[in-house]
């Protein structure tokens, strides 16, 4: 998969759509913004050079975005550690709404991000909000440039080394759906279970958590120790209620971190993450799925978007009962309280609008969260962006999924912002 800045010009003489709207974002004369006292951003028409007094760092020259479909950011963790890196700036966001107002100072207009996916964008991700994302990874400690392992991150982001992110390190683990031989297929690489227990292990992952149908048997998990749970929905679907809350519940209760995963672990993955940080982080949607694109890209597809915004107050409603359910048991204020996952039954039915869930499944309807007959067996969105991503233009390659000679520390940062135009970073001496 050729990478967006290589691809060719179609050769009609009619220009798509997202070429007209990406001229009409381009400023017709260059724009500087000092965003520090050696820090400037700048949207040139043409390149600059470096000096020995000014470094000048193009990011649509040096960091290209590796898209599934129309999607063209935002860049993913090790983009945006190597820019800090060669720009020599220690990552500091005092508050993201200045940083914002200083990047639209000069009129500058900037197209939002996309999912990975074609056709009409449902749902439009913005500078701000994965400046907030980046913010918020700051405050709860997901972020941290002492801890980053670059190398790591790029050796386990390719699909012949695992395919794998972490969202929240020490807690959530998305990867791509074992198979059950080890093997290419669509030219995308498979691993069985057996292939991540040692890194499992090594990272106190104890449980693993299945979306989608059943590829490969999970005594091969279960045998080897850790918990099992599988809480199918159809590919490239939202979950229902039902699903959203034995999510919780799983979560809440894992001594150790999770291992998620679906068929690309990207769409249905993502999804659910995304709600477990809106309940226990009270982020924002808008957040959370940059959070999650920034650690992971092409992540939470299509309707999905809508459906994490629409259950954020819901969420946030839910995580409030439960920490006061907390304070109450730390205080002993709760008597004979053995848990405090499953309290949440009144709070259920909360949606963004005030109004019940449709889709809540009811325990005298019988509670039915599993069933792979509704997975056909044909080829899934999973399936097409697999094989887009093991067809990315080749990299160096760092080993193999159990190399011993790797440096371990499993940690995720966070990632900078793409524009459409041609955008320079100069540090001036």
């Amino acid at each position: 998969m050729k990478r967006k800045c290589e691809r060719r010009r179609p050769e009609s003489r009619k220009r798509p759509r997202s070429a007209a709207r990406r001229e009409e974002a381009e400023p017709r004369k260059d724009i500087y913004i000092s965003i520090a006292d050696r820090l400037h951003f700048a949207i040139l028409q043409q390149k600059v050079k470096s000096t020995s007094e000014r470094h000048c760092f193009c990011v649509d020259d040096e960091l290209c975005y590796e898209n599934f479909y129309s999607d063209f950011g935002p860049l993913n963790l090790a983009m945006f550690y190597r820019f800090c890196y060669d720009c020599f700036v220690f990552f500091f966001l005092p508050f993201p709404e200045e940083v914002y107002s200083l990047l639209v100072s000069r009129n500058a207009s900037y197209l939002p991000f996309r999912d990975a996916s074609f056709g009409t964008c449902m749902y439009n991700l913005n500078i701000l909000d994965c400046l907030r994302a980046i913010q918020k990874a700051l405050q709860f400690g997901w972020l941290d440039f002492s801890q980053f392992d670059v190398e790591e991150y790029e050796h386990y982001e390719r699909a012949e080394n695992g395919d794998f992110n972490w969202i929240i390190p020490g807690k959530f683990l998305a990867f791509s759906g074992p198979h059950p031989k080890t093997k290419i297929e669509n030219g995308y690489p498979l691993h069985a279970p057996e292939a991540y227990v040692p890194y499992f292990r090594k990272h106190n992952v104890t449980a693993v958590i299945r979306l989608n149908k059943k590829m490969y048997d999970s005594k091969r998990f279960t045998d080897m120790g850790f918990e099992h749970h599988d809480l199918f929905f159809v590919d490239g679907s939202t979950p229902n209620d039902a699903i959203v809350t034995k999510f919780m519940n799983v979560c809440e209760k894992a001594e150790g971190a999770i291992a998620v995963h679906c068929k690309a672990g990207l769409g249905r993955t993502g999804t659910l993450i995304a709600c477990y940080m809106m309940k226990h982080f009270r982020l924002t949607a808008a957040e959370a799925i940059a959070w999650i694109r920034i650690c992971r890209p092409g992540s939470i597809i299509g309707p999905q978007q809508n459906f994490v915004e629409a259950k954020q107050n819901g969420l946030w409603a839910e995580g409030d009962v439960y920490r006061q359910r907390m304070i109450e048991r730390e205080n002993g204020s709760c008597d004979n309280m053995t848990s405090v996952t499953g309290i949440l039954s009144g709070v259920d039915d909360i949606s963004i609008n005030g109004r019940a869930n449709k889709n809540r499944v009811t325990k005298k309807a019988g509670v039915h969260l599993y069933n792979d007959e509704e997975e056909h067996d044909g080829i899934t969105q999973g399936d097409k962006l697999r094989a887009l991503k093991s067809r990315r233009q080749a990299r160096a390659s760092t080993g193999s999924l159990s190399s011993e000679e790797n440096k371990i520390h499993t940690r995720s940062a966070s990632q900078s912002i793409r524009s459409a135009t041609k955008i320079s970073a100069c540090a001036t001496g």
